[in-house]
């Protein structure tokens, strides 16, 4: 392995280790690192800890245990080639891993800013009246571009009686949205004034089409949780919002951009604004027959 990538691959340990911190309590199982959340926002992983042998099949259960007790998802993420043994230790243990590439910014290659269709491209701004709402949009907007539901039940019938379905659009997304709560408001708005997250959204006249984030911690940063309403896909927004938050990483100072793709389609999308596979993310969660 290259040096280059080596170092990459250290960093991006760091990365993972100390995101969840400031906001999360740290809890040892073996190999294990267990972040638990305090106070409201997405739940946090286990993941191998830094400088630890590889975690074995009693640290997977364990972890697993606890966090069954504490009403967690059971949810696991490493880095292949990081801690390759892990794969199999994971499976033995009753987990199903999905294999995601993972894929580094070569800022050479970031494509330039395009006219997106339909819409334009905003960062939500934490001291606008307006953040709370456009974070709510944004949230049903992850939610149903990540297939839940993928698709509406519409009132028409066709020939026959079958009801007509077509893709969940803005008004699915406004019957979504609801409304977050205050505490969860407030540290997003914290964490965005402060620069490590922020937003994008493709906006348009019918609202907010599609969303991405960038969570950061030093000179690394991730971009996480691009999503497109499903009425609005095929028009390029995931991509020229991914450019984007990358563009916007780089100028505040990122020297490391990277993200992690469902599967080899998506990470090729990627790869046309200048993404580049170093290796594969590995997130681990229960297989139906140890749930």
């Amino acid at each position: 392995m290259a040096q280059q990538d080596t170092d990459v691959f250290v960093r991006l340990e760091r990365f993972y280790d100390a995101l969840p911190r400031p906001y999360a309590r740290a809890e040892e199982f073996g190999g294990l690192v267990l972040f638990v959340r305090e106070g409201e926002g997405w739940p946090y992983y286990a993941r191998p800890r830094i400088g630890a042998d590889t975690p074995s099949a009693a640290d997977i259960t364990a972890v697993r245990q606890r966090q069954r007790e504490l009403g967690l998802p059971e949810a696991f993420e490493w880095v292949h080639e990081t801690t390759p043994d892990l794969l199999a230790v994971a499976r033995s243990a009753g987990l199903d891993v999905l294999l995601a590439p993972l894929l580094t910014l070569d800022p050479a290659a970031l494509v330039p800013d395009l006219p997106v269709e339909g819409g334009t491209i905003r960062f939500l701004d934490p001291d606008a009246p307006s953040f709370a709402a456009d974070l709510a949009a944004s949230h049903a907007v992850a939610q149903l571009g990540f297939g839940a539901p993928a698709a509406a039940v519409s009132p028409l019938e066709a020939g026959g009686g079958a009801l007509l379905t077509v893709p969940a659009g803005p008004a699915e997304r406004d019957a979504a949205g609801g409304e977050l709560s205050k505490p969860l408001v407030e540290s997003q708005r914290e964490r965005s004034a402060a620069g490590d997250y922020y937003t994008a959204v493709v906006d348009s006249p019918d609202g907010i089409l599609a969303t991405g984030a960038v969570m950061r911690s030093g000179d690394v940063a991730e971009v996480a949780g691009v999503a497109t309403l499903p009425s609005a896909r095929r028009r390029g927004y995931a991509s020229q919002l991914t450019a984007a938050l990358a563009r916007r990483s780089l100028d505040d100072g990122v020297r490391l951009v990277f993200l992690s793709a469902g599967d080899d389609d998506v990470a090729r999308l990627y790869t046309k604004v200048g993404f580049r596979r170093i290796g594969t993310a590995c997130i681990g969660e229960p297989a139906p027959a140890s749930l």
